[in-house]
């Protein structure tokens, strides 16, 4: 009897390895194609001491050098981006990044309030896959899945992948256990150029009011870091696309003066920056390209430093050990970039695709 239980309790073992095996097989690499999905799960190897934690959607992880904020003011910092990260999946990713460290601020870009409900599973997978199980990875799901989802394939994604087996290719296989490092702390180099031809004029829109749930997530949000006695500061990233309102703008003034926040609009400050949307973008003004990343960073690095006097952490030799191998890497990489664009005229390595106009913003 004892032989036999024992012989069963192997065999659910052997059942549930088995099973994991082929859900790491399954589940989507992000390596050569979309990049973005890679981006939320490289943080859990980091070493988790960072005076700033970004979050938001491509407006941060496109448009913030980390490591021109490290170079240039000492400033350790990360980017928990995502494409099109949804204010509740930005709450939830900040509540988990909260259990890991405390950052001496927090900055929130606001073009997701413009999303009062969720957008499209596609999207939600690039965020939540790269997520660890937790109570925040939990309460992320509920909050964006579709209608027509699931919540048992967010926690087991065999069940949503397993369909993959026509379209596996070698790259699911060497990626089986372990992927590259694909950013830089969350930033996504670019160093190709699509200049801004034209900057589209917003559409007229029924209402310009954001919705309650947007708005209670970002009181959620407030409130988490006043607890923490952290700094929310709220931007609004210099990209010209998807169209910023007006009334938007106002209603983000409006917030951050009853709450007591501090809110940019980068776009008022685009000229001072330096951006040249002729050359500082690498899709018509969605996203900045390094060149432009790295003016912005440096603009946003020097507010940082000076108006919420973060500390130089240059002279940390732990530190700068660490981030010393983070800069040859982030330069290494804009060597390679230059190399490919000089062989083949694109970048091989995105596939000599701009990213996607996300839904909603065409």
């Amino acid at each position: 009897m004892k032989k036999k239980i024992l012989i069963n309790i192997a065999a659910i073992f052997l059942a549930i390895f088995i099973l994991s095996m082929i859900q790491r097989l399954l589940m989507p690499k992000y390596m050569t194609e979309i990049p973005e999905g890679n981006l939320i799960e490289e943080y859990y190897d980091e070493e988790k001491k960072h005076d700033v934690i970004f979050i938001g959607d491509c407006e941060v992880f496109s448009n913030i050098s980390p490591i021109t904020l490290w170079e240039n003011y000492g400033i350790t910092s990360y980017i928990r981006g995502s494409a099109q990260q949804l204010i509740w999946q930005s709450y939830y990713l900040l509540e988990e990044t909260l259990k890991y460290e405390k950052p001496d601020v927090v900055v929130f870009n606001v073009l997701a309030m413009k999303y009062n409900e969720p957008q499209k599973e596609a999207y939600n997978r690039l965020t939540l896959d790269g997520m660890k199980l937790s109570q925040a990875k939990i309460g992320a799901i509920n909050a964006s899945m579709m209608e027509d989802e699931d919540f048992i394939t967010y926690i087991f994604p065999l069940l949503r992948y397993h369909s993959r087996w026509s379209e596996l290719t070698s790259e699911d296989f060497k990626y089986m256990f372990k992927k590259d490092t694909l950013s830089h702390n969350g930033y996504l180099m670019r160093i190709d150029t699509k200049p801004v031809n034209v900057i589209p004029k917003g559409k007229k829109l029924p209402n310009y009011q954001f919705g309650d749930n947007s708005y209670s997530y970002l009181d959620k949000m407030t409130k988490l870091c006043k607890e923490n006695e952290i700094e929310l500061i709220l931007i609004k990233s210099p990209s010209v696309y998807p169209y910023w309102y007006e009334e938007w703008d106002e209603q983000m003034v409006q917030y951050a003066k009853e709450n007591d926040l501090t809110y940019i609009n980068f776009l008022d400050v685009v000229e001072e920056i330096g951006i040249d949307y002729s050359k500082d973008t690498f899709d018509g003004g969605l996203h900045l390209n390094l060149s432009g990343a790295e003016k912005f960073s440096l603009y946003f690095g020097k507010i940082l430093s000076e108006s919420f006097q973060l500390e130089d952490q240059r002279e940390n030799r732990d530190l700068a050990k660490i981030w010393e191998e983070k800069v040859k890497f982030y330069y290494d990489m804009k060597a390679d970039q230059e190399r490919e664009l000089k062989e083949y005229g694109y970048l091989k390595s995105y596939g000599g695709q701009a990213q996607q106009i996300e839904p909603g913003n065409e």
